[in-house]
C-alpha cells in the first residue's frame, strides 16, 4: 500500500513535470507566434503604405499626363489657327498685290490713252481717226482720283473711239449670233467682245446701244459717229 502511494505520487509528479514543460513550450510558441504576427502586421502596414504611395504617385502621374495632353491639344489648336491666319494673310497679300498691279496697269493705260488723245490737240501728226482703244470706266476713275482732266477735244475723241468699239462689237455679236437688224442689244451681250470692260465717256455722257443696224450714240452733243 505504501509502495502504491509512492508510485502514484511519482506518476503525478511526472505528469506535472510534463504539463509544466508543455506549458513552457506552448508559452514560447505563443510568444513566437505573437512576434511573428506583429511582424506580419508591420509588414502589412508597410505594404499598405507603399501601395497607397504608389496609388497616389500613379494618380499624380495621370493628372500630369492629362494636363500635358490638354496643353498639347491647346498648342496644336494654336498652331492650326496660326497656320490658318498665315494662309489668310498670304491670300490677302496676294490679293492686294494683284490689285496694286491692276491699278498700276490701269494708271499706265489711262496715261497712255490720255497722251494719245491729247496728241492731236498738241499739233502732232496723230489724227483723230488713228487713236484706238476702249476708254473704260476704270481708267476714268483712276484719272478722277489723280485729279487729271481731259480737254473737250480729247474727251470727244475718246468718246468717239468708244462708239466705234461699241459699233464693231454690235456687228460681231449680231454676226456670230445671227441677229437680224432691229434686234435690241445690251452691254451684257457685248461684254465678251469688249474684254469685259465697261466703256465710259470722259465728259460724262451716257451710251445708248440702240439696236442692230443702228449706230450707238452718246447723249452729249457732238459725240456722234458719222452715219
Amino acid at each position: 500500500m505504501k509502495a502504491l502511494r509512492w508510485f502514484v505520487l511519482g506518476l503525478l509528479a511526472a505528469v506535472g513535470g510534463w504539463l509544466y514543460l508543455s506549458n513552457q513550450q506552448l508559452a514560447r510558441e505563443l510568444a513566437a507566434l505573437r512576434a511573428e504576427n506583429q511582424q506580419l502586421q508591420q509588414a502589412r502596414a508597410a505594404a499598405e503604405e507603399a501601395a497607397a504611395s504608389a496609388t497616389q504617385a500613379q494618380s499624380d502621374e495621370l493628372e500630369r499626363l492629362r494636363r500635358d495632353n490638354q496643353e498639347l491639344l491647346k498648342l496644336r489648336n494654336e498652331v492650326r489657327l496660326l497656320r490658318e491666319d498665315k494662309q489668310t494673310l498670304t491670300r490677302q497679300v496676294q490679293t492686294v498685290q494683284a490689285q496694286a498691279q491692276d491699278a498700276q496697269a490701269q494708271v499706265q493705260s489711262a496715261q497712255a490713252q490720255l497722251q494719245a488723245l491729247q496728241a492731236p490737240a498738241a499739233g502732232t501728226a496723230t489724227a483723230p481717226s488713228q487713236v484706238r482703244g476702249l476708254f473704260t470706266q476704270a481708267q476714268l476713275t483712276v484719272l478722277q482720283q489723280r485729279g487729271v482732266t481731259m480737254d473737250a477735244n480729247a474727251a470727244m475723241m475718246a468718246c468717239l473711239n468708244n462708239l466705234r468699239s461699241l459699233d464693231g462689237a454690235i456687228q460681231q455679236w449680231a454676226l456670230q449670233n445671227q441677229k437680224p437688224p432691229g434686234t435690241v442689244v445690251t452691254l451684257n451681250d457685248l461684254a465678251p467682245y469688249l474684254r469685259n470692260q465697261t466703256p465710259a465717256c470722259p465728259a460724262g455722257g451716257t451710251y445708248n446701244l440702240n439696236t442692230v443696224g443702228t449706230k450707238p450714240a452718246c447723249t452729249l452733243p457732238g459725240h456722234v459717229l458719222p452715219q
